[in-house]
């Protein structure tokens, strides 16, 4: 049995026993497998390397059709959560709790029994124009629905509170709920019963002090039923303020719901460690829809005691195109947390990728490499391999006529890709993740109390920029805020700016500009026409005290509401003239000019003409290749330094490394690589101890040079990246008996006394080890082995003598 005693979340970082360690699980549902098989699963858990499981708990499974719930396997091995918890147990695995009450993993209803819907009809939501949403969602702060859940988790919390680490049990942490508001999100339509309405009415009054809410949305909230009619189907002007504090409204719902579930699982004596919220990934297509899930729950977690948020990942493989989406994903997770909560990913993508068994995607191993080597750079403390291996769907207990009569919807089998599949064969990805995880524990110790270390940059983060996820279908207004939001915010356009950065070399973390911030960085803004008035005034005073901003899109010009709002334009002095988007007989191109490095006119998508507004000094660096009108300008507001791109320049990274430059910043990590596609960053510990990642995102092999403030790193040796490759090399890794492993072009595969384990790559594999001691040879010692293929993966050891 594991001997955990407690987890904690402190610093960003996970404690186990009060120190900092990486936890890499696995998701297996023991509800899907046969009690013979479980033993076999989690035996190939721990040999991947992984230290903890995680498993639904779904309430369906283990409710019976009178309404009693089996927990030990009384009625049916599926149901026996008590025996695969000691299991886990007796193999030293920790365990991640989800019980829901939503779990979804394919399952009917999203994993609530038929008869919570069958005895609480009016749990079912309405939506735009009354119509019945067309999903088994409910609304979450029903009372009925509340008291079916305190049922639920007054039987389901006892058996958890009696397994927690803190009880001698392995069970370390739970997610509560799951991925809460998706429904509603990716059908976009929110839960509008006469309930959340009347609910709504209140909070517009009291959160936001709308006394006249006739003059902000045109409705009267004395006339109950204008009032709910006019909001299920918005129109005229006050729209899109009706939209926006409808939203807005929503995350505090979702936060309400949230308090309660913590409160009625801590009422049961689930207390004493982490508590997490994953946020859902709405399109697997876009990754750039995730801060939807952020902007929807953020409110839910942060600042919240013992509380953090878990991602939701499936981008598929990871290439130049969505790299930079992931790296902002995860830095916007961070941006909203405090200063205690770290990042962790409870479904983090596992397996082939062909979820239908249409063969219409398969996913290459090497991304669950690099997706994992990104993850851990950005400092994840937990991931979650979702699915780890697949099983089967039992019968329902009563037939529903639905066509299978199963939990779930995808048939007798499910987790046809997963590492392991169904029946127990492991498939290609399997070994991919052990090796994966092989490479992460070596270096585990390290990246559990490592933070990565950023430029002199920050990407801003807006998250009512992201609050699109409503828009009725006839609100032709809405529609169109909505796909200029959409189009400009986050990573930019296209998502060149974020890209052009990463790939340009540099590291960087998010900011929220909602929030109360300031900063010595710069700021990159994907600026879309909508902009908030507190966030201009902010960003306002800020330039003016000395602040450097690229905004990288449109001049901001309107408030949430739609009213005109120019507080930050007539800041910087400058006024948007004509905006020209491609079309079928349009075709906008820009040409750099000036400081900017000289290029042939560029085609762009979308472009605005900036002008300047009395005496405003301006210097341009990108016109209109048509008109000559600027649509790259830079200003000097008070003590600031501000650049206006409002074009959507193509990602060449000379043009963006340029205009970062401009601005004072340059990547601390340049390196000589002949194509781009190379990500780098580092982290770092309070000793001063470093890990340096690569990730070769190209489909060829890169051999580079990398440096540091411009001095070369690795004592100036190449390190040959093979094609869809990562490394983590070890930087001043102090050792046993006062010496310093001051670099090495092979990753770490652990330390012992007198010995470090590094393994090989088979090209270029050497390492530079110092020992004080030795007065004779005050350089170190440079280890090196001769290139070999057939060595990749070997670990070989050097010894370190031991004061």
């Amino acid at each position: 049995m594991t001997d955990v005693r407690s987890v904690r979340l402190s610093r960003r970082r996970l404690l186990v026993d009060g120190k900092p360690e990486l936890v890499v699980a696995g998701e297996v549902h023991y509800f899907r497998l046969h009690r013979k098989d479980w033993a076999d699963r989690l035996d190939r858990l721990a040999e991947a390397g992984c230290t903890a499981v995680a498993t639904y708990m779904p309430w369906l499974v283990h409710e019976l059709p009178d309404g009693s719930v089996d927990l030990d396997g009384r009625t049916s091995e599926y149901r026996d959560l008590a025996g695969f918890l000691d299991l886990a147990a007796e193999r030293g695995l920790l365990v991640i709790a989800r019980p829901g009450p939503f779990v979804m993993a394919e399952m009917k209803n999203e994993g609530i029994p038929y008869r919570v819907h069958d005895e609480h009809p009016a749990l079912h939501p309405v939506g735009w124009d009354s119509v019945p949403v067309p999903t088994r969602s409910v609304d979450y702060l029903a009372p009925d629905f509340l008291t079916e859940v305190e049922r639920w988790y007054g039987a389901i919390m006892p058996l958890i509170a009696s397994r927690l680490v803190t009880r001698g049990g392995p069970i370390a942490a739970v997610q509560l709920d799951n991925e809460i508001g998706m429904l509603a999100c990716v059908t976009g339509i929110p839960d509008l019963t006469d309930v959340v309405l009347d609910d709504f009415a209140a909070w517009s009054r009291d959160s936001l002090g709308v006394e006249d809410p006739v003059a902000r949305y045109g409705l009267d909230r004395a006339d109950a039923v204008a009032w709910r009619t006019g909001v299920r189907t918005p129109s005229g002007p006050g729209s899109l303020a009706l939209h926006h504090d409808m939203s807005d409204y929503q995350r505090d719902r979702y936060a309400r719901y949230v308090a309660f579930l913590r409160e009625t699982a801590e009422s049961h004596g689930v207390e004493d460690i982490p508590f997490l919220i994953n946020i859902h990934c709405p399109s697997r297509a876009r990754r750039r829809t995730y801060p939807l899930g952020i902007s929807q729950l953020y409110r839910s977690y942060r600042g919240q005691p013992q509380m953090t948020s878990g991602s939701d990942h499936y981008v598929g493989d990871l290439t130049v195109e969505n790299v930079a989406e992931l790296y902002t994903g995860n830095a916007y997770m961070a941006a909203v947390h405090d200063d205690d909560q770290p990042l962790t990913s409870v479904e983090f993508e596992a397996g082939l990728g062909d979820y239908g068994e249409e063969l219409s995607r398969m996913v290459p191993p090497a991304a669950l490499a690099l997706k994992t080597r990104l993850f851990v750079a950005q400092g994840n403390r937990l991931i979650n391999y979702y699915l780890f291996a697949g099983g089967h769907n039992p019968p329902l207990d009563r037939p529903v006529g639905d066509g299978n009569d199963r939990i779930a919807f995808t048939g007798e089998y499910h987790g046809f890709t997963a590492p392991i599949g169904p029946e127990g064969e492991p498939n290609p990805s399997y070994p991919a993740l052990r090796e994966t995880v092989a490479a992460v524990s070596g270096a585990g110790p390290l990246l559990a109390d490592m933070d990565e270390e950023y430029d002199d940059v920050a990407l801003a983060f807006v998250p009512d920029h992201y609050l699109t996820e409503y828009c009725h279908p006839e609100d032709k207004e809405r529609r169109a805020v909505v796909a200029d939001l959409e189009q400009f915010r986050g990573t930019g356009s296209r998502d060149i700016p974020g890209r052009a950065m990463l790939l340009g070399g540099f590291s960087f973390p998010a900011v929220d500009l909602q929030s109360e911030w300031d900063t010595d960085r710069a700021i990159v803004l994907g600026s879309p026409t909508t902009l908030a008035a507190d966030v201009q005034r902010k960003l306002a005073s800020w330039v003016l005290r000395g602040g450097r901003l690229l905004l990288a899109g449109v001049l901001p010009q309107r408030d949430i509401d739609g009213s005109a709002c120019t507080i930050l334009a007539d800041t910087l002095g400058l006024r948007a003239g004509l905006r020209s988007d491609h079309s079928r007989d349009t075709f906008p191109s820009v040409r750099a000019t000036g400081w900017a490095p000289a290029r042939a006119e560029v085609r762009t998508e979308a472009l605005q003409h900036l002008s300047a507004v009395g005496d405003t000094d301006i210097d341009v660096f990108a016109v209109d290749a048509a008109s000559g009108e600027p649509v790259g300008v830079e200003v000097r507001p008070g003590t600031g330094h501000v650049l206006v791109l409002s074009a959507d320049y193509p990602c060449h990274l000379d043009f963006w490394t340029a205009l970062l430059a401009r601005l004072g910043v340059r990547p601390r990590h340049t390196h000589d690589a002949t194509a781009p596609g190379t990500v780098v960053t580092s982290t770092v510990d309070a000793a001063g101890q470093r890990l340096l990642h690569l990730l070769n995102l190209s489909p060829f092999d890169q051999t580079l040079v990398v440096r540091r403030d411009g001095e070369p790193l690795l004592g100036d040796t190449s390190v040959h990246l093979p094609a869809r490759s990562g490394r983590m090399l070890p930087l001043e890794l102090r050792l046993d008996g006062g010496g310093t492993l001051a670099w090495s072009t092979c990753e770490l595969a652990g330390t012992e006394a007198g010995l470090v384990l590094l393994r090989r790559t088979g090209t270029g594999d050497a390492a530079l080890v110092v020992d004080p001691r030795d007065t004779a040879n005050p350089g170190g010692t440079l280890h090196s082995w001769p290139d070999d293929p057939t060595a990749c993966g070997q670990v070989v050891r050097i010894e370190v003598p031991v004061g």
